[in-house]
Order: structure tokens, then C-alpha cells, then sequence
């Protein structure tokens, strides 16, 4: 296993590109940035957290190698619209398990932050927990590519569950659950169907569900944030 190998765009190029405009759709609407304040985070915070996960999507941490099995190179898959990418590998011998660094190890620590600075504990179980079981259930183990999610399904279901839940403490909900969520229900409660699909990398948030996190990111902290009740003037 060739650790060059590891690190690759999730997306094809024009839909990664897609992302990208996301971003900068942030860096212009102030409503956008303002969202990214009720989490707790300043503006500057939330710009540097978005262009993190992004730049970090492109990397893999391997943690586990599955026995040898012939596998997928080279190759895009459509899935729901999106296409993803199948890396070009060599001297391959089987699937490996890897975690994202921007589509998993960034929103997981950015969740338990917003879980302990805002006291979520049972909320954040409960609305991580439903999302899970939906991501579990809409979940789709694709061959070459691994286990994939409609893109905008998180979004939807994570405002849906974040709201109803606490309006007041929406915008955070959504980032964890969406987050937290996905992460369990798409990719970790599924890895067992991932051995015979030929994909060179299972990545845990990375190609099959980096998008829908990285939307739920931006979309359901926004469109959770127009929901909640505006809070009391501080003296």
C-alpha cells in the first residue's frame, strides 16, 4: 500500500468544484456567516472550519486492511447525480479502512465541542440517534465506491430532526446530528457491507457521504438558524 495512494479528491473535479462555490457562497452572504454564530463559533471561526474540512477531504488516515480481494482503479462512479472517485491504485490487495480527515475527524471534534459548550448532551444523543437510523436505512453500499447516501438526504432529515427537537438550539443540533449522524448510520454501522464491493479505500466520511456532511455543515446550520426563536437582547 502505497500512502500517496491514500489521499485523493472525493468528488469528481466539477462536483468538487460545486463545494468549493459553496464555500464561497459563505464568504460572501453575511445571513450565512451570522448562521455559523449560533453555533458559538465567530465568522472567521466557522470560514476556517469550512476551508479545513474541504482541504481535508482530500486526506485518509488508514486504520484497517480487509483480506485481498480484487478491486476497483481508475474509475467514476454515479450515485444519486454525484460522481465520485475511484482512485488510480497500484500494488493493491484488498479494501482499505480509512477515516477523512474533513469529512470525519474535523466535524467529529467540531460536534463534541458544540455537545459540551452548549449542554446538548440529551438532545445531541437524541437527533444523532434518529439521524443515524435514517442515514442506516437510506444507505447504499455501491461497488467501487463503498457505502453512499443521497447527497441532500442528511440536510433534509437533520433541519427535520433539529428543529422540531429545539428551535432555540437549532443551528447547533443540526452540526451534530448531521454530522455525528451520518457519520454512525452511512458509514460506521455499514462497514461490514463493505468487503466484495472493490473499493481500493472504504473512507469513514469520505467519498459516498463527504458531501452530504459537508452540505449538512453549511445547509442545515442555515436553513435550522431562519427556524429558531430569536433569543433575548443580553443586557
Amino acid at each position: 500500500m502505497q500512502m500517496s495512494q491514500m489521499h485523493y479528491l472525493p468528488l469528481a473535479p466539477g462536483f468538487f468544484a460545486i463545494l468549493v462555490g459553496f464555500f464561497f457562497i459563505v464568504l460572501i452572504l453575511r445571513s450565512v456567516r451570522y448562521a455559523y454564530e449560533s453555533l458559538g463559533v465567530s465568522s472567521n471561526a466557522a470560514i476556517f472550519l469550512l476551508l479545513a474540512t474541504l482541504i481535508g477531504s482530500i486526506f485518509n488516515i488508514p486504520i484497517a486492511e480487509l483480506p485481498p480481494e480484487r478491486v476497483v482503479s481508475n474509475q467514476v462512479v454515479d450515485f444519486f447525480g454525484m460522481r465520485y472517485v475511484v482512485p488510480v491504485v497500484k500494488d493493491w490487495n484488498g479494501t482499505v479502512v480509512a477515516v477523512n480527515v474533513g469529512g470525519a475527524v474535523i466535524p467529529t471534534f467540531m460536534s463534541i465541542y458544540l455537545l459540551i459548550k452548549r449542554e446538548l448532551w440529551v438532545k445531541g444523543l437524541v437527533a444523532t440517534t434518529i439521524v443515524a437510523l435514517v442515514m442506516h436505512w437510506m444507505a447504499n453500499p455501491v461497488p467501487g465506491l463503498g457505502i453512499a447516501v443521497p447527497v441532500f438526504l442528511p440536510v433534509l432529515v437533520t433541519v427535520i430532526v433539529a428543529v422540531i427537537l429545539s428551535r432555540e438550539e437549532s443551528a447547533p443540533l443540526a452540526y451534530i446530528a448531521g454530522s455525528l449522524g451520518t457519520l454512525i448510520g452511512a458509514d460506521l454501522t455499514n462497514l461490514g457491507k463493505v468487503r466484495g464491493l472493490g473499493a481500493p479505500v472504504a473512507s469513514i466520511g469520505g467519498a459516498g457521504t463527504f458531501d452530504g456532511i459537508f452540505l449538512t455543515g453549511i445547509l442545515a446550520v442555515l436553513l435550522a438558524s431562519l427556524y429558531a426563536r430569536p433569543r433575548a437582547a443580553r443586557a
